[in-house]
């Protein structure tokens, strides 16, 4: 496969209404994330492919193929097409990056099972097929369209990484039946098909396909899915239309999907009033719903999002697979905006809400990533944490969906308008941007310094954007050795004329140089990345009084493996004076610590062993001193199962 083939998740058509477009190619080649995509790549998806195959979901396939009608039994989930589907798009993109016969030949052959499983007009659902049920009598809970839409977007992946048609052309049948026979206000209890809907519109250019799309997100909140257990119309999110919506609620994931695919529908209809819509959404999410991590999801019931400023740490569930949909869902909104504040979530949620969900080895997964386990926490449930990191779930959305965005991620690092190139994501690579070539050099999130080199460029002035992300409290930007900008401001990002020397401090947002490029020019970004302490707002009160630390993007925690003499539930930060520390055994010899000055309570006489007592004024507990070390929250539990904090208590002096 050639190293120059073009691929992109999201390729808006030429009249979208959309801000930014993405890069012709991107290509992340080393560092922090190319360290992840080689364990993705060797060990997760090959793993991915005998645990899809051991759940039977290829017997389903085979059994189908063979025209078995109902009265079969069908393997695992309703919705065990969907992994299949999953994995087969992660096959795509990592063809589509560096090629593979093995991969090739997986692909393939999992191709052409799903081909030949598809009913002569179009349909394809093997619960439905082999157990004889209706299609479409139970939409609420069968998945058959969040199933169509992941094999659309696996087919758009095959056709743009590989030029592999065959999924493209059973999607495209299959979507045309949808268009003709699917009944009226039919949707499926899980988003997921708009957006698979949308990109095939993007890919074929078949308007009926972008029809449908709309007219599911128009139906939406109209209260119209049959309702089933416990869970209301918002579990689904079919209680507030999309475009009178001020929130997201209900299943995260379910919400993610709907959001990324109401955003495509936005753009390519074009929809302004409904880009708005999706806009206030977004922010109050971000305000009230979001964990520090990014995560999303607060309850363990209906795996939905809680009310505002509900974000409990040690309940917290924030599905892998929500923290995947939310990154989609802010890359089509960076797309149709340009905002910089959509790529610092990504960011944000891709090194500390998607990364968790992996270990470090690729072949352990979490499903669930509380942000607290409290020592002696129940590990009874196979989801929760307190088990340490599983080898797979019998619900299995989470890993191939790691796999797939892994997979894809060099196409997150920028983009392109009529005036430049915009850098979103810092990781060692090219960028391929029509005739401008970029090579990026750097260590990040390691280290702040990030090397921009241009290595063509056409004969014109145009405007390099550098992502100055918001946590920076420090930033300095120079050119050829001649300073642009220093500090963190309010006063704008500068504009460096002909001699490469602004005026303006550097801000939260893109830096922006506009020149006549040479090859060999070489921008260099220094952000400060240091350790620092963060705090919540006072209304969550579940983290009143204690603090985080953070280090650049990375978000950092208090293990057990690290405190063998403590418990982790009596530590305490002390003081502000945190530092760097030397590499920890049984972690990435790159992985740097931070050590911080702590105290651990030893606790005085209880009151009869039940856990409250007067509040009237008391002499303090002890608390004595202690060496605390935080490491990167996304690596923990690569060491075995054991108590963890992201939060820990202020101790005041």
């Amino acid at each position: 496969m050639s190293d120059e083939r073009y691929f992109s998740v999201v390729e808006p058509r030429p009249d979208a209404a959309v801000a930014l477009r993405p890069v012709t190619q991107g290509r992340v080649r080393g560092g922090f994330w190319g360290a992840r995509q080689r364990v993705n790549r060797e060990v997760t998806i090959p793993l991915g492919g005998e645990r899809v195959g051991g759940s039977g979901a290829f017997d389903n396939l085979r059994l189908a193929g063979r025209g078995a009608g109902g009265g079969h039994e069908h393997r695992g989930k309703v919705f065990a097409d969907s992994d299949v589907y999953k994995w087969l798009e992660a096959l795509a993109w990592e063809r589509g990056r560096a090629g593979g016969d093995d991969l090739a030949r997986s692909y393939e052959e999992a191709s052409e099972l799903v081909a030949a499983a598809q009913c002569d007009d179009g349909y394809l659902h093997t619960h439905t097929q082999l157990t004889g049920r209706a299609r479409y009598s139970d939409l609420a809970s069968s998945h058959e369209l969040y199933c169509a839409g992941h094999l659309m977007q696996a087919a758009v992946a095959g056709r743009r990484a590989t030029g592999d048609d065959t999924l493209l052309r059973v999607a495209a049948r299959f979507a045309d039946h949808l268009v003709k026979d699917l009944p009226p206000d039919a949707l499926d209890g899980h988003p997921e098909v708009e957006l698979g809907l949308a990109e095939l519109y993007r890919e074929t250019g078949v308007r009926s396909y972008l029809d449908l799309a709309a007219r599911m997100v128009a139906t939406r909140g109209r209260s119209l899915i049959q309702l089933k257990g416990h869970h209301g119309p918002g579990y689904r999110q079919d209680a507030v239309p999309v475009r009178e919506a001020t929130t997201v609620e209900g299943h995260a994931v379910r919400a993610m999907y709907l959001a990324a695919g109401a955003t495509d529908v936005a753009a390519e209809t074009p929809d302004p009033e409904l880009l708005a819509a999706l806009e206030r959404q977004w922010r109050d999410m971000v305000a009230t719903k979001t964990y520090l991590t990014g995560g999303l999801g607060s309850n363990w019931y209906g795996e939905a999002f809680g009310g505002h400023l509900e974000l409990a740490p040690d309940t917290a569930y924030c599905e892998t697979c929500a923290a995947i949909g939310s990154v989609q869902w802010s890359w089509r909104m960076l797309l149709a905006t340009g905002a910089a504040e959509y790529a610092d979530l990504m960011e944000r949620t891709l090194h500390n809400a998607v990364l968790p969900g992996v270990s470090l080895g690729g072949d352990r997964f979490f499903y669930v990533n509380a942000l607290r386990v409290r020592a002696g926490a129940d590990p009874d449930d196979l989801r929760s944490p307190a088990r340490g990191r599983q080898d797979w779930y019998g619900t299995a959305c989470c890993p191939p969906n790691v796999m797939r965005l892994l997979s894809s991620l060099d196409h997150y690092l920028a983009t392109q308008d009529t005036d430049g190139v915009q850098l979103h994501l810092y990781a060692p690579g090219t960028i391929r941007a029509g005739s401008v070539l970029l090579e990026v050099e750097t260590d990040y999130p390691w280290s702040g310094r990030i090397e921009i080199v241009v290595r063509e460029t056409p004969d014109r002035a145009w405007t390099l954007s550098a992502r100055i992300p918001a946590w920076a409290d420090t930033a300095e930007v120079s050119l050829a050795g001649a300073a642009l900008s220093s500090g963190v401001g309010a006063a704008g990002s500068s504009g460096a004329g002909a001699a490469g020397v602004g005026d303006r401090p550097v801000e939260p947002g893109y830096h922006r140089i506009r020149r006549t490029w040479r090859p060999g020019d070489r921008v260099v970004l220094d952000l400060g990345i240091r350790p620092r302490l963060t705090a919540a707002v006072p209304r969550l009160d579940v983290a009143r009084g204690q603090v985080a630390v953070e280090r650049g993007p990375l978000v950092y925690c208090l293990e057990q493996a690290d405190h063998p003499g403590a418990v982790i539930d009596d530590l305490c930060v002390a003081g502000a004076d945190l530092r760097d520390g030397a590499p920890i055994t049984g972690l990435p010899a790159e992985v740097v610590p931070v050590l911080a000055r702590g105290r651990v309570h030893v606790h005085g006489e209880d009151d009869g062993g039940f856990p409250y007592r007067s509040a009237a004024p008391r002499e303090p507990e002890h608390a004595g001193p202690a060496d605390l070390t935080f490491v990167p929250y996304y690596a923990w539990a690569n060491r075995g199962p054991g108590a963890m904090t992201v939060w820990a208590p202020m101790h005041e002096e």
